[in-house]
């Protein structure tokens, strides 16, 4: 006995109340729960709508206290109800370290409010209207996906399509041959060359004006020729009749180009008077060389205009690679990363809309199935099965709601059997529901459908709201349309009874696939019982 005290004194110790036992249709119940346990055990509160038939409207925060070498946990949560009647909050679940404990079950008075009819006018009670289904946030996920594809877009266009504004140089760039060479010759003036004495580098510029004029009009060889072979050559090619110059003006030329080989390798150093006549000259014998140049042929204009159209679409071109090449590499970094953040399998089967991964991350639907009534969370409403065989030995009143079949990747069943008549054994005692029959004959079905290789194992089931049950679980090879082909399962049977009431949740589903693992693992968790005098 001492032992027993001592381990007694040495568990948690966990007490509820609520703030009140009677309340008005709609208003708020507080109800707390006072946890005392060890710092170093880990404390979990019920959540979600466990107070049913009453709903939690509210979950306040865990407010902690410690006294001398425990903690104190007080958790609140704000319930209500919207209609009148005489309710119990069931016992609620709460886990300390590897203990399991349950708080009292509390009853709860909803009054209605009194209307005065003289005041009020009554009316009849409005027709049932057909409510549409929910739509999803596809428009929200639609709009997101425009605003990414015109946020991209706009970024490859200013990077790739946008004309952007010429620097000084590519204006230069673009002008003519005699315009850019005049603007040299402007800019030369505009140094200070001379000022400085700087003779060398003045006619090093002066000279690399004719000479690229040159190059681009005359002879395409004319930069890095020397002097003599440029001067034989316009020479042939004044000969040849290609260009009209004159003997002067291929002097002139000469002479220029002669002085300023003398000044940048001789270090001759001629006035400055000179230089600014050299200079003068140089810009008379451009105007002279553009003149004598031929005027251009219609074939020339053409071949000219083809090869501006023919330079056009290479750059368009480009900019279409480009483009695509950048849009890939988007495409794929961003893949990348939601992969390695999510995995690359969830990536992929959110892309093409894996139907289980949808069904898991849906909406889901919580509801009561049969009488007294199964609450089950699903990722779609369970149908009405219509029975068309009723056992009238035993007098069987039996509901059933499904989802899928046997061939699918996930059969979802839910059962309620009433007995009128169980009928007495050979001492006259009143038979009771067999649980481990009930689950043979869900096995038994599954045979008469071709199963094979079952393994069964079965243990206790215990609900969140403390309904105990059977549980039932394995795998199997499970038929698939195909003769003679199977594919590999798992089943699940929750099996309860109450008197004369058998409930039963049948499961079986596709365990290759992850998501449906996960739709079975929540679907189980959700599972409750609620009794008839909680729907009273």
């Amino acid at each position: 006995m001492l032992f027993c005290l001592c381990s007694l004194f040495s568990y948690s110790q966990v007490t509820s109340s609520i703030d009140t036992t009677k309340i008005r249709i709609g208003e708020q119940i507080t109800f707390k729960v006072n946890v005392e346990a060890d710092t170093t055990d880990l404390v979990m509160f019920p959540e979600g709508q466990t107070f049913a038939p009453l709903e939690m409207i509210e979950s306040y925060k865990v407010d902690t206290t410690k006294t001398s070498s425990k903690f104190q946990f007080i958790k609140k949560y704000a319930l209500t109800q919207f209609d009148s009647g005489s309710y119990t909050i069931p016992k609620q679940k709460i886990i300390i370290g590897d203990q399991t404990f349950f708080t009292d079950s509390l009853r709860v008075e909803v009054q209605t409010i009194p209307v005065d009819t003289t005041k009020q006018k009554l009316f009849d009670i409005k027709p049932m209207i057909q409510v549409d289904k929910a739509t999803s946030k596809w428009w929200l996920y639609t709009l997101i996906g425009f605003l990414a594809l015109a946020v991209i877009g706009f970024v490859l266009y200013w990077l790739i399509w946008r004309k952007k504004p010429l620097s000084e140089e590519e204006k230069i760039a673009q002008l003519p041959p005699y315009d850019r060479a005049k603007l040299a010759l402007k800019k030369l003036d505009e140094s200070d060359y001379l000022q400085k004495s700087e003779l060398k580098d003045y006619y090093s510029e002066l000279t690399f004006i004719i000479r690229k004029y040159l190059d681009e009009k005359v002879y395409d060889r004319a930069l890095e020729s020397t002097t003599d072979e440029l001067v034989d050559r316009l020479n042939i090619l004044k000969d040849g009749n290609q260009i009209e110059l004159s003997n002067d003006d291929i002097k002139n030329i000469e002479t220029i180009l002669k002085r300023a080989d003398l000044v940048k390798f001789a270090k001759s150093a001629p006035n400055i008077e000179l230089a600014k006549l050299d200079r003068n000259t140089i810009d008379v014998e451009i105007d002279q060389v553009k003149e004598a140049l031929p005027e251009p042929t219609e074939e020339e204009k053409l071949l000219n205009e083809q090869y501006r159209d023919e330079l056009e679409r290479k750059q368009k071109r480009r900019k279409i690679w480009l483009t695509v090449a950048a849009s890939l590499l988007i495409v794929i970094a961003t893949f990348v990363g939601f992969g390695v953040k999510y995995g690359f399998k969830y990536v992929v089967d959110t892309i093409i809309g894996e139907e289980n991964k949808e069904l898991l991350e849906g909406k889901w639907v919580r509801s009561d199935y049969g009488v007294p009534p199964i609450m089950i969370s699903t990722p779609v409403v369970l149908e009405r099965v219509t029975m068309k065989e009723v056992d009238s030995a035993q007098q069987v009143k039996m509901t059933m709601f499904s989802y899928g079949d046997l061939d699918s990747d996930m059969n979802i069943l839910v059962s309620t059997s009433k007995y009128n008549n169980l009928g007495t054994n050979a001492e006259g005692e009143p038979n009771t529901i067999d649980l481990n029959l009930a689950i043979e004959g869900n096995l038994k079905v599954y045979e008469n459908n071709g199963a094979k290789n079952l393994i069964v194992k079965r243990e206790q089931f215990i609900t969140p709201n403390a309904a105990e049950g059977l549980k039932a679980f394995g795998t199997a090879q499970f038929p698939t349309g195909e003769e003679g082909e199977y594919r590999e399962g798992e089943y699940a049977i929750l099996a309860f009874t109450s008197e004369n009431v058998l409930q039963q949740i049948v499961l079986v589903w596709n365990n290759q696939n992850d998501y449906t693992n996960q739709t079975i693992d929540r679907i189980i968790d959700s599972v409750e019982l609620k009794k008839l005098e909680e729907e009273e």
